[in-house]
């Protein structure tokens, strides 16, 4: 099968098309053909300079939306011929771009009917990520007000909706270029970082979701009513100096990393079927320019997700 490897750290020219085995699905595993893997920040930070999982070679991605091929002793939760999409274990069970691949069953949820494999690409760990925080981590209620920092980016615009559907009022930050697409997900408020200092403007958050790291997580703590609650997703820990003044002022400071979650991507796929819930796609390429759709993501100016097609084998 082909697949998008590396062999050495570095830019997008390090990524190459390679043959690999086709893999066996084991005991409780499914075997899915890929026909579109979604990018995230992740992908180029791990090709760059390794992250969590050290020196290449490795396959990178992790949103996966294909068709069950066959199944493992004792999988009765698909059946070949499926449509499903679902996230790779992060960070470890990675291995998106490429035309087959194996995870627990459980890692997966039908497709949506409503929407093709590039739109289902697109989700997975992003949308996760977004449920994750903002429902399990911080408990998000209706008629909370959250923050939303990047609010037109991958992780999100996901958020903005997921946010909504939870009855939420909705602060994101972004350029103003983009403000316009985020009211029509549905966001209540929008403010330029590039002109408007949010820590002044904005006051009595319950949640606050950080993607973006650097200074924003200590400035996002002025923001929040007592008791509130700031999420990091950025990859690393929220610093001493964060957690004490979340501790002095009477709020909470908290890093997560996204975990497969079946309940999570089942109610993901609900919220897309009851059409509240959609990805905006940026980009879709062919596999074999992985290359050119990093580019195009570490620029930090796409709003959406970018997708790889990758399609049907013809090779087994």
């Amino acid at each position: 099968m082909r697949a998008i490897s590396q062999d050495v750290l570095g830019g997008p020219e390090v990524l190459k098309e390679i043959d690999l085995p086709v893999p066996t699905p084991g005991p409780t595993e499914v075997l899915v053909r890929v026909h579109a893997a979604g990018l995230n920040p992740t992908d180029w930070k791990h090709r760059s300079n390794g992250g969590l999982l050290g020196e290449p070679p490795f396959v990178l991605g992790w949103d996966v939306s294909g068709v069950v091929e066959a199944v493992g002793l004792g999988v009765t939760l698909h059946q070949p011929g499926d449509e499903v999409f679902g996230m790779l274990r992060y960070p470890f069970s990675h291995g998106a771009f490429a035309e087959y691949v194996t995870a627990p069953a459980r890692t997966f949820v039908r497709k949506p009917a409503g929407i093709d494999h590039v739109q289902a690409g697109a989700l997975p760990l992003a949308a996760l990520t977004a449920w994750q925080a903002l429902v399990d981590t911080a408990g998000l209620r209706s008629g909370q007000r959250v923050l939303v920092h990047a609010a037109a980016g991958g992780v999100g615009h996901l958020a903005v909706q997921i946010a909504k559907a939870r009855g939420a009022h909705v602060i994101g930050t972004a350029s103003a270029p983009k403000h316009d697409f985020l009211r029509s997900l549905g966001a209540d408020e929008l403010i330029d970082y590039r002109s408007v200092d949010f820590a002044a403007t904005v006051k009595d958050v319950d949640v606050v979701l950080d993607t973006i790291g650097g200074d924003y997580g200590r400035r996002s703590l002025e923001t929040l009513k007592p008791g509130g609650v700031l999420v990091s997703i950025v990859l690393s820990r929220v610093d001493d100096e964060v957690a004490a003044m979340a501790g002095a002022m009477g709020v909470r400071a908290v890093n997560m990393l996204v975990e497969p979650d079946h309940g999570g991507m089942r109610a993901i796929a609900a919220l897309v079927e009851a059409d509240r819930l959609r990805a905006e796609i940026a980009a879709v390429l062919p596999m074999e320019q992985a290359a050119k759709a990093h580019e195009l993501g570490e620029t930090g100016r796409t709003t959406g997700k970018i997708v790889l097609e990758i399609g049907p084998s013809t090779k087994k």
